[in-house]
């Protein structure tokens, strides 16, 4: 065996904590009373680790989940964060110094998850320095009525943070999605300087290019036919607002919002657990208080949010819905079968999402899904940045089991 060298040991002793010490360093022929392992930087970060992932919760201000990290020799490592603001505010900024976002991200996570520290999320100076991701405001959403007063702006700041960089990831690709398969190209004699097609005008006049002059004078100017904007197809997004699904719900909820803004769209957005809201006009002003008026974990009763959205289907054949689901269904299996094969064979163009998220499909009902898949409704994950390739393809009349394969996780859909 191979001495392993002291980098190897460093990051050892980062996992292992303190206890580890004296153990790691005669590992590589130091002596016990020789200089540590790590330099000063690495024990600030040793120690913002140790806030979190060890075995004794000490004063943390909350619940410990008690599922800390074992040193050598079967040694709890011991730290906290203490229950002080100063404290866990110098915590917060050495966790952003010494650390990667992505890592960041689960840190925090599991500071509040396995330590209990709701002190980030209900003390407006320590929330300001926390950094937003889908994680935290997923969090944010399962407390939403247990966060204090003062602390709901700083909130809602975090929130739409992180709703605006979903929005500017996917919304010009869902866009361009929409539009491309709706054949906007298609143009009218009739004037309108809001639809003149730039794009069209110029390469169709290049030849008449004045290069003495250096203008571009068009011999005829392309308009788009504003008619075809005006809600041509009804998009239903019926979302399971269980707590296992929370960052689809969030993924979800601002796709509706996006689908919201296009005029050649009808948009609909529902969520429910064991009750139907309907959150079409909070999606269509603001996707900040629209995930707000969710509440995250519950029942489920999928039937029944079917049921509530069947009389939004005017035109089957022109109409997308879009369930996100797990499929774990606590209302009546059999109905909500039946109503998704009927939806099915009036031309609607079903999906079923099982996950609208970045990480794995999440546990999900095999059979439901394998039953759906027998009657050609596609169930399978989907990663947001795939989800425009599914709906301009879905839109365009495209095979939608051929759609999942290409776009879907694990590279097909289940049958």
């Amino acid at each position: 065996m191979t001495i392993p060298d002291q980098g190897q040991m460093k990051r050892w002793r980062l996992i292992l904590g303190a206890a580890s010490e004296e153990s790691l360093k005669a590992a590589i022929g130091g002596s016990a009373s020789g200089g540590q392992l790590l330099d000063e930087d690495s024990l600030l970060m040793d120690e913002a680790l140790a806030a979190i992932y060890d075995g004794a919760s000490g004063d943390t201000g909350g619940t410990s989940a008690g599922t800390g990290v074992q040193g050598a020799g079967g040694q709890s490592r011991t730290a906290g964060l203490g229950s002080s603001s100063p404290k866990l505010a110098k915590w917060l900024g050495d966790v952003r110094t010494f650390f990667p976002p992505d890592i960041v991200s689960v840190i925090q996570s599991d500071a509040v998850q396995r330590k209990g520290l709701t002190q980030l999320l209900f003390e407006p100076e320590l929330l300001s320095q926390v950094k937003p991701d889908i994680g935290m405001v997923a969090t944010l959403m399962s407390l939403r009525g247990h966060i204090p007063e003062r602390t709901k702006e700083t909130a809602r700041k975090l929130v739409h943070e992180v709703v605006d960089e979903i929005v500017k990831r996917l919304a010009q690709d869902l866009t361009r999605a929409v539009t491309g398969a709706l054949n906007r190209r298609q143009h009218t004699p009739l004037p309108s300087m809001t639809g003149l097609d730039w794009s069209t005008t110029i390469r169709r006049n290049l030849k008449h290019y004045d290069t003495e002059r250096q203008l571009l004078i068009p011999e005829k100017v392309f308009f788009f036919d504003r008619a075809r904007k005006s809600k041509e197809w009804t998009v239903i997004l019926d979302i399971d607002q269980s707590g296992s699904m929370a960052n689809s719900v969030i993924y979800a909820s601002i796709v509706g919002s996006i689908f919201a803004s296009m005029p050649s769209l009808d948009t609909r957005v529902v969520a429910f657990d064991t009750a139907v809201v309907d959150l079409t006009e909070q999606c269509a002003n603001d996707p900040v208080d629209m995930l707000f008026g969710i509440q995250l974990g519950g029942g489920t009763d999928i039937n029944q949010s079917i049921q509530y959205c069947e009389p939004f289907i005017a035109e089957p054949k022109k109409t997308m819905f879009i369930l996100v689901s797990d499929l774990y269904e606590g209302g009546n299996r059999t109905e909500m079968i039946r109503r998704l094969k009927e939806m099915h064979e009036a031309g609607v163009k079903v999906i079923c999402l099982l996950a609208l998220a970045d990480d794995g499909i999440p546990s999900y009902d095999e059979d439901v899904a394998r039953k759906l898949a027998s009657f050609g409704i596609p169930c399978f994950g989907c990663s947001p940045d795939k989800l425009p390739e599914l709906i301009e393809g879905a839109l365009k009349g495209m095979d939608l089991q051929t759609l999942a394969a290409r776009t879907g996780k694990g590279g097909k859909a289940k049958e």
